[in-house]
């Protein structure tokens, strides 16, 4: 069994074990670890000798999601916290800074549906301080005499060390991390999304008009929640395919074909 199978079984029994109950949402707490996990390995940048990951996640709910876990809300993320940070040690991700993860309510959303918006965030003032009534640190031993230094590497944030690494996130910065934007391209035309709903359809008032006479007015639109990308059916007449499969809702993914009427879409994420 892998280690990141381990983790994820004693998450689910964590997580589950103590929320059962309590919770009568159709959302389970398992299943905002599992996609945490998935939008950590999602994210991810490969620099010179380490691999960064966010480690700020904002949880966007249903507003009746939200509510079943407002009780419990602080544990719960506590406990997708430490999930998160020990997944990001399974892989040998590097962190700025301990995982934190939030929720937020949207009321665009249906209950059972959720997005996570994902960040590099650095610790407020670099390093934390002792508490106030921390006991003193020890008096240091004398330090053997200093052996040959190692050879310098071009940046000292991006030395190869293993395990979950801290870093600035001005170096993270300079290895290359930056969040998503999602392009559309429709015969040859890039379209980026830059709005929270864009609009889709025959008629030209639309976002990204779609010259098709088997394309409805208001076909479809895209809605941004987080980092998610969700592509929603509005009752068109011939309906919308993702990659070959009739969709009314999907989040979707670098690469994914959106099919309405008898025009492709491609999608491209940068």
């Amino acid at each position: 069994m892998s280690v990141f199978r381990k983790i994820e079984q004693s998450i689910e029994t964590v997580v589950e074990r103590g929320f059962r109950r309590a919770f009568r949402s159709q959302l389970q707490p398992v299943e905002l670890a599992r996609k945490l996990a998935r939008e950590m390995d999602d994210h991810k940048t490969v620099s010179v000798s380490k691999v960064y990951v966010p480690n700020e996640y904002t949880v966007y709910l249903a507003q009746p999601d939200r509510e079943a876990f407002a009780t419990y809300e602080s544990t719960l993320t506590g406990e997708l916290a430490a999930y998160l940070e020990a997944h990001a040690r399974a892989m040998g991700f590097s962190l700025v800074a301990p995982p934190a993860v939030l929720l937020e309510t949207d009321d665009d959303l249906r209950p059972g549906e959720f997005g996570i918006a994902c960040r590099v965030v650095d610790v407020p003032g670099g390093a934390a301080a002792p508490p106030a009534d921390a006991a003193p640190a020890p008096v240091a031993e004398p330090e053997p005499a200093p052996g040959p230094s190692p050879a310098p590497v071009a940046n000292p944030a991006l030395a190869g060390v293993s395990g979950t690494q801290v870093i600035s996130a001005a170096d993270a910065r300079a290895g290359g991390i930056a969040p998503e934007s999602m392009t559309l391209v429709m015969n040859g035309v890039r379209t980026r999304v830059s709005k929270r709903i864009t609009t889709m359809g025959r008629s030209r008032d639309r976002d990204v008009v779609v010259p098709d006479p088997n394309v409805s007015r208001n076909h479809a639109e895209i809605r941004h929640v987080g980092y998610d990308y969700f592509l929603i059916d509005l009752d068109s007449t011939n309906g919308v395919e993702v990659n070959g499969q009739m969709v009314k809702r999907h989040a979707l993914a670098d690469g994914d074909v959106i099919t309405m009427g008898t025009t492709e879409i491609r999608v491209e994420f940068a």
